[in-house]
């Protein structure tokens, strides 16, 4: 089984910028497609990106899509959601999450392990 820990969660002004990081232990990293959720308060947990295992698939919610940027780093067992042009509305609590069954997945049940979450403030 994986294990997802995430970081650089804070507190930034609308139009800033934030880079979240994804470690992961106790497996294949390679192997698993890495998804970033978000929970708002008092909303349903929704999707933002996916990478597919290589890397050479990834894909976005309308909502994000221009503004983040998901990666990752096979050789460091590390993914990333480098986020721009940050609005309120982003404000939530970003998950980190892995399947080993999909290529890639954009439906939150599709995932099998999650980390802890980050939070992401974006206010003036």
């Amino acid at each position: 089984q994986v294990q997802l820990v995430e970081s650089g969660g804070g507190l930034v002004q609308p139009g800033g910028s934030l880079r979240l990081s994804c470690a992961a232990s106790g497996g294949t990293f390679s192997t698993y497609a890495i998804g970033w959720l978000r929970q708002a308060p008092g909303k349903e947990r929704e999707f933002v990106a996916t990478i597919s295992w290589s890397g050479d698939v990834t894909r976005y919610a309308d909502s994000v899509k221009g503004r983040f940027t998901i990666s990752r780093d096979n050789a460091k067992n590390t993914a990333y959601l480098q986020m721009n042009s940050l609005e309120p509305e982003d404000t939530a609590v970003y998950y980190c999450a892995a399947t080993g069954l999909l290529y890639y997945a954009t439906i939150a049940d599709q995932y099998d392990y999650w980390g802890q979450g980050t939070q992401v403030t974006v206010s003036s």
